[in-house]
């Protein structure tokens, strides 16, 4: 029981990295989408989405403090299961899930709370 199991994850695993390659267009809408939300929150970014240019298998956005460009995280959209996709710490991978995509809101919010607090760990 515990083999078949086994070959069901694996399976999942597969489909969801060959999803997240072939959905490079929706990654990018989706970054785009967090990245307007941030930019009224005086967060500044940097998009690494041109495959001939930057040799990573998915679009990343990298997201900065204005003042310094020392504290900041790298984004990345991967799929999920159940058809959705999701934002992600990129260096984390998987593990680095933030939040679903399709509330660009939410995720920002969820952004600029981590960025915060890296910025200034002793106020939380």
């Amino acid at each position: 029981m515990g083999e078949v199991r086994d070959l069901a994850v694996r399976a999942e695993r597969r489909l969801l990295r060959l999803r997240t390659r072939w959905g490079r267009e929706t990654a990018v809408r989706y970054l785009d989408d967090l990245a307007a939300e941030l930019a009224p929150e005086g967060w500044r970014f940097m998009k690494f989405y041109r495959r001939e240019e930057f040799a990573v298998p998915v679009p990343l956005l990298w997201v900065h403090a204005r003042a310094t460009k020392d504290v900041g995280m790298v984004v990345s959209v991967l799929a999920t299961s159940g058809c959705t996709w999701g934002y992600h710490e990129a260096q984390f991978g998987r593990h680095g899930y933030l939040c679903l995509c399709g509330d660009a809101g939410a995720a920002a919010a969820q952004v600029d709370r981590l960025l915060k607090h890296r910025l200034f760990p002793s106020t939380w």
